[in-house]
């Protein structure tokens, strides 16, 4: 019986977000900030009326929430499961429809968590460096495991590697990134990397979305500890570096 009402409520959720006008009115609210049903209107281009049906049908199965202030009425994602599932909707459905692009801001696409770990177009930079770099190196079917070097890079980091293994989780693996169609970090490292970039103030988190702000100090140390950039559509560091001088060192090439 359990499993029959499971069933119902699955095929119940997954009708209303296969709603093209829905599925864009959820896709919205997926930085975490309330929009009102005419807004939410405007992005899913329908009439307000149509606006209206469809966020009460969204509301009566938990996807969506109704805040009531004064005369205003927003709207928000009931819970960070339903902006998870989207995220893992969206990775589905590129090659189901590659021609279909989520209406998410830009800042979010930049940089956000993914669960518990640093996602977009940096986290994907950052993937990418490490295993070129031959600090994450790959293991069939598990996922990853650190190289000596890059065990040095995250103890550096002041990341305690045994408490990280010991989690009952995977330790590192890739996490394929629904806005770069790439992967980046994830598993228990992806998460320790995060909070160190949080603790040390190289990113800060958004206090009503998951997007991600990078300082000015967590630009210097990317670079510099990295070697990679955390400057918009600017190639990294390391990468111009070769490009200018083969021989460059890696000092030289944080100092472009």
């Amino acid at each position: 019986m359990n499993a029959e009402r499971h069933d119902v409520g699955v095929s119940q959720v997954a009708a209303a977000i296969a709603e093209p006008a829905r599925t864009r009115m959820l896709c919205a609210l997926m930085d975490g900030h309330a929009r009102t049903s005419t807004e939410l209107a405007s992005i899913a281009e329908v009439s307000a009326s149509t606006a209206s049906a469809h966020l009460t049908k969204l509301k009566d199965l938990a996807l969506v929430r109704l805040h009531v202030q004064g005369r205003h009425r927003y709207y928000s994602l009931a819970d960070p499961r339903v902006a998870q599932a989207l995220e893992a909707l969206m990775v589905i459905g590129q090659s189901a429809a590659p021609t279909f692009t989520p209406r998410t801001p830009d800042r979010l696409q930049w940089a956000r968590t993914c669960y518990d770990h640093m996602a977009g177009t940096l986290a994907v930079r950052l993937h990418d460096r490490m295993i070129e770099a031959g600090w994450l190196v790959e293991v069939p079917e598990q996922g990853y495991r650190l190289s000596e070097a890059g065990v040095g890079l995250f103890e550096g980091l002041g990341i305690d590697l045994q408490v990280v293994a010991a989690q009952r989780r995977r330790f590192a693996c890739p996490c394929l990134d629904w806005s770069m169609r790439r992967p980046h970090l994830g598993g228990a490292l992806g998460a320790a990397l995060l909070q160190v970039a949080i603790k040390r103030k190289w990113v800060i988190q958004d206090l009503d979305s998951r997007a991600l702000g990078v300082t000015a100090i967590g630009r210097r140390e990317l670079a510099g500890r990295f070697g990679v950039s955390a400057e918009r559509d600017v190639e990294p560091a390391i990468a111009i570096a070769s490009k200018l001088a083969p021989t460059m060192d890696l000092r030289q090439a944080q100092d472009l």
